[in-house]
Formats: structure tokens, C-alpha cells, sequence
């Protein structure tokens, strides 16, 4: 496991029963002897959360916790068939510990059955005492970030194979990529080295590809859709009556990308639409007009006066709003009716997204910082149309969702903004895995499901990835199979590893046609792999996800995190199980490849 950078440290408590989920670093039990339950059977989550930190103190060996640090619950899982995992992130000495994040896991009486952590190491620094002012801190952070820095604030940053005290710095309005946003700037508060300098967005398109497709002279102008509108006012009744507002409407959007397409709307007043979707938890999409905003309070409302929105072109300025809205609606009803998650952090809140953000901005971004997708308009050269495509969508709130679990988080950024390492790259599979089931769920006529990524972005190779033969993609050089090279693949690239195998095990090797779109899918050492089905892949992935990985989990951590979830969901002597281990060694993640601990 290497270094990742974590972003954010704030806790949050969510209980959640849905009997799926995702998979991470390597899972360590304890010997039978030593299972014993650390506190009484229950079910609520505050039992649960304090008997998995007593099980975390009392199984120290194997936690890697202290006497001098304190583990607060992020999220609280129970599962129908009587598992219980909770979700740590961890401070020492009263400092949040970088890359210190862990999950207990319990029995249904709530005995310590074993450990998922990020840190293989202890997280005690050699010192306290910090050489670089707080101040000296700030200013180094806004030079490297080129912005304005906030509040420094001490820290332990354990993911680098030691642990280091460190000052962890915000900065704001950072003129490093092309559109300005916040980043984060970790300082070793002893030796003034930058530890990381990492953006608190992820973006769809990476620099790297954003070059590339300029020097191939690539314009990406993809085809929209014809949307007629209906000449009913579809959110007024036809009967005369009181009704108190706000109420539950049902319009229409004609979008870009997707026809004509049904939207939950808020009915205001009489002649008066809100794009504001009560039955999703008040999801909504607003207008960032053209700023660089990461508030959402601060964008403009969309409103209308016959709940009928957008023309299918961008001459209208809700359009782009219709194709966003019904995506990440299209994306919470996967979550929900696929895992029973409610909301991208499953707390019950609204997601929100922001369009025409920036000026001439290329890209679309799952801002940590907002809290919402944002979605440029793209530079009117290159890029001729806002990306606001279904799958982007997806894929970018995925990442919320990562965020809200794992952290996974990439081992470092170079000048240019380029992510590298093997948690960000497997956090960049997971959204494309996620995102394309975005598009089974909706399975929409004008954009049919598929194992494509990108595919309605006017690209010449006519897609932007592929999950069963990732190197076909040859814009971002994408690969199919694991190397000890691997971990230094930028993160777009190297997310081929496990969306390969994530395609394996769902669909198996070879030739197939699914909706028809015609796959052909390799195996590293030529073995045949047999499918399962989407359905369980996706529920394995999900619940490893959840579950079993951490802020460090790399491709062969993510083995052992599905191998697990399978035996959860199916049993260790199921298809399902073995199939698993098929799909990663057809991808040469293996036992016996394993890199050794700290590389």
C-alpha cells in the first residue's frame, strides 16, 4: 500500500442495511482463540460504534491503535445477515491522522472478527514538535498551490510507510489547473518538504487526455438530442382546487443528450416551477453563471412558469440543467433501488450539481469542497458542448460516494495535475464500474446501456474507456492487466486493472454481445472466465467498497476486499467466490504477486 491523500476529516454516522458493498485492503482476523465478544448484542448504531472501538483498543496488535489516539465513527454498517462494520477515522495525540482510517468488523453479537486499515505501520510521529510555524506553514501552501491559504492545522501524516507530524493547509482559489478551485497542501512541520498538493476535485477529463486530444486536433461535438415539447402544462391540474405550496410537480425537460425526458419539479406558486426534486430528498441543480463557484447556496436558482424546461440545444440555458438533473436523479434511484443507499453519502440528503461553471471551462468535477458536480461548458474550441452526458454524471457522483466510503485517494499529482497511484486508480474504476450500471438502470432509448464510458462525447475512437478491453483506448493508454508498473500508471490509465476484472467477473471472457454492443474481452495468461452476471458483480464491488476498503487500497488489497464481499453475499465455496479469483488472475492480480508491504 502506498501513500494516498485525504482530503477531508469530517465524521458523519450513517446506519445502513442494505446487504451489498465494496472491497479493500487486506483483511486481517483474529485467531479463534482470541474472538470474544466485547460487548452485548444489539443492532443500534451507537452500541455498535462503541463496541467496535472497544474491540479496536482491546485488539491493539492487530488495530495498530494506542492509548494516545482516539477513533471517531464515520459510517456504521449492519448487515441483514448479521455483520456489523464500522468505519474509524483516527486521531493521535488530538491531531487527525492521515491515512490512519480503519474498519472494525463485528459478528451479529457484536464479537471483533477483524481489521481493515489503511496504515500497516504505527502512527505515533517521531516528534511533536514542530520546527515550521504555522504561519511558515500557510505561506509555503499558497506559493506551491499558487492561491490563498487558510488555516494551518497540525496533523500526523501516516501514509507514506511512516509517520511524519505535519501541517495539512486549504487553499482557495488555486490558479494551478484550469479552473480555479481549492485544493489541499500537506507541510512536513519539521523539514518544510510538500508531502502532497492535491486538488479537492475530481475531474473527468485529465490534463494529460486534455493535451493529447489538442495535439490529435480532436473537437468533441457530440450529436444532441431533438426534443419537442408537449403543449400541456404538465404541472398544473386540471381541476380547480386549494392546494398549499409547495407541491410535488411532474414536468418536462427537453435535454441535450437525451430527448425529451420526465423531471420531479416544485411547485412553488400557481405559474411557478422550481427544478428542485422533492421526492429525492430536494436534489437540485442551479446555475453557476459562469463563475467559478464552489457554494452552492451562491448559484442561481432554475425556475420556470409551466414547468417545461430547456429547447435540447444550448442556445436555452436550462437545457444543460435537464441533462444534469435527470442524471443525477437517474444516478440516486441506482443507489437506492440497487443497495437501498440513500443519497450519494446515504444520509438522506439532496445531491446537488452546478452548470455552466467557469468561463469556457473543459471538464465536469465531483467537488468535495462544494459538496456537488459542477459542469463546464466547454472551451467553444475544443470542446464545443457542456459534458452533461449520463455517464459522466455517474461517474463523477460516483466519486462521492468513494468519498463518503473509502477516501481512496491517489499517491501523488505531478506540476501538471496528473494523478498517479493505485487507490486513485481503482478510485477512477470504481466510477466508471458504477457509472455504467448508471446507464443499465436508466436504460434510456436515445442512450443505450453499455460497458462504454464517454461514448456519446464525439471521440474518433468512439468512446473514452471501455471496461472489457481497457487498452483499446488509446487516448489515455488505459491497460488491461496488472504490473508492478502499475502503481505508477496515471490514475485514468491504470483504473483499466480492475474495470477489467470488474467485466470478467460480471460477463465473463471472450466474445459477447450485450444490448448490442459486440465485446471481446483478453485474459493475461489466455484462461477462459465465466461470467456471473452483472448483478452479483456489481453487489461484490459495492459491498468491497463499503466494506472492506480503505483510504490505501490497492488492486491486490481490492482482491482480497471482493474475495471477501463474494464469501459475504454467496459463500467462500460459491461460484461467485471463485469466479472472483478467476477474474483477478486473468487481470495477473494474484497471491503470488503481491508486491511486499511499503513497496
Amino acid at each position: 500500500m502506498r501513500r494516498p491523500h485525504i482530503r477531508s476529516l469530517a465524521v458523519a454516522v450513517a446506519v445502513t442495511t442494505a446487504a451489498t458493498g465494496l472491497a479493500g485492503t487486506a483483511f486481517a482476523g483474529p485467531a479463534a482463540e482470541t474472538d470474544h465478544a466485547v460487548a452485548a448484542t444489539g443492532t443500534t448504531a451507537a452500541s455498535v460504534v462503541t463496541a467496535a472501538r472497544a474491540a479496536a483498543f482491546a485488539h491493539a496488535s492487530a488495530t495498530g491503535v494506542t492509548q494516545s489516539d482516539e477513533l471517531r465513527a464515520q459510517d456504521v454498517m449492519i448487515d441483514p445477515e448479521g455483520a456489523r462494520h464500522v468505519r474509524f477515522i483516527r486521531t493521535h495525540q488530538g491531531m487527525p491522522v492521515l491515512g490512519g482510517d480503519l474498519v472494525v468488523h463485528l459478528s451479529h453479537r457484536l464479537a471483533y472478527t477483524g481489521v481493515t486499515r489503511a496504515a500497516d505501520q504505527g502512527v505515533r510521529p517521531a516528534t511533536t514538535q514542530a520546527r515550521l510555524t504555522a504561519a511558515q506553514a500557510e505561506a509555503k501552501a499558497a506559493t506551491v498551490a499558487k492561491g490563498d491559504a487558510g488555516t494551518a492545522e497540525l496533523v500526523v501524516d501516516a501514509r507514506d510507510g511512516d509517520a511524519a507530524l505535519a501541517y495539512q493547509v486549504p487553499v482557495s482559489d488555486s490558479t494551478t489547473a484550469e479552473a480555479a478551485g481549492t485544493r489541499t497542501v500537506v507541510i512536513d512541520a519539521v523539514t518544510g518538504k510538500v508531502r502532497s498538493n492535491t486538488p479537492n476535485s475530481d475531474e473527468f477529463l485529465s490534463p494529460k487526455l486534455i493535451d493529447t486530444l489538442r495535439e490529435r486536433g480532436e473537437t468533441l461535438d457530440p450529436a444532441t438530442g431533438t426534443a419537442a415539447q408537449t403543449t400541456a402544462l404538465t404541472g398544473i391540474a386540471a381541476v380547480k382546487r386549494a392546494v398549499h405550496y409547495p407541491v410535488t410537480a411532474v414536468g418536462t425537460g427537453a435535454s441535450l443528450f437525451l430527448g425529451k425526458v420526465p423531471l420531479t419539479t416544485t411547485r412553488t406558486a400557481r405559474t411557478s416551477y422550481l427544478l428542485k426534486d422533492p421526492t429525492r430528498w430536494g436534489t437540485e441543480t442551479r446555475d453557476a453563471k459562469g463563475q467559478e463557484l464552489e457554494n452552492f447556496a451562491q448559484g442561481k436558482k432554475f425556475t420556470t412558469t409551466d414547468n417545461k424546461w430547456g429547447n435540447g440545444a444550448v442556445s436555452h440555458r436550462d437545457s444543460a440543467a435537464v441533462d444534469a438533473q435527470y442524471g443525477i436523479t437517474q444516478t440516486l434511484d441506482f443507489y437506492k433501488k440497487t443497495f437501498g443507499r440513500k443519497g450519494i453519502e446515504n444520509n438522506g440528503k439532496a445531491a446537488r450539481g452546478m452548470v455552466h461553471f467557469g468561463d469556457k471551462v473543459a471538464n465536469a468535477f465531483w467537488d468535495s469542497t462544494c459538496d456537488c458536480m459542477l459542469y463546464g461548458d466547454g472551451d467553444g474550441d475544443m470542446f464545443k458542448k457542456p459534458l452533461v452526458v449520463l455517464d459522466v454524471t455517474g461517474h463523477e457522483l460516483t466519486h462521492g460516494v468513494v468519498d463518503a466510503t473509502a477516501k481512496l485517494e491517489p499517491t501523488r499529482v505531478d506540476a501538471d495535475g496528473n494523478q498517479y497511484g493505485e487507490a486513485g486508480s481503482l478510485n477512477e474504476s470504481l466510477a466508471d464500474i458504477f457509472g455504467s450500471n448508471v446507464e443499465f438502470s436508466a436504460n434510456n432509448a436515445k442512450n443505450p446501456p453499455n460497458y462504454l464510458i464517454g461514448e456519446k462525447l464525439g471521440l474518433a475512437q468512439k468512446f473514452l474507456r471501455r471496461l472489457d478491453h481497457p487498452s483499446l483506448d488509446k487516448l489515455e493508454g488505459t491497460i488491461d492487466y496488472w504490473s508492478p508498473q502499475t502503481f505508477d500508471a496515471e490514475v485514468h490509465a491504470g483504473s483499466g486493472v480492475s474495470s477489467h476484472a470488474y467485466y470478467l467477473l460480471a460477463e465473463g471472457s471472450g466474445r459477447k454481445t450485450v444490448g448490442g454492443f459486440a465485446y471481446d474481452s483478453p485474459t493475461y495468461d489466455g484462461s477462459t472466465v465465466t461470467g456471473i452476471g452483472r448483478a452479483k458483480a456489481t453487489a461484490i464491488f459495492y459491498r468491497a467498497l463499503t466494506r472492506y476498503m480503505v483510504s490505501t487500497t490497492d488492486f491486490h488489497d481490492a482482491r482480497t476486499a471482493t474475495l471477501k464481499a463474494a464469501a459475504d453475499l454467496y459463500g467462500a465455496s460459491s461460484t461467485a467466490y471463485q469466479t472472483v479469483d478467476q477474474a483477478w488472475a486473468a487481470v495477473n492480480v494474484t497471491v503470488a504477486n503481491t508486491p511486499a508491504a511499503g513497496r
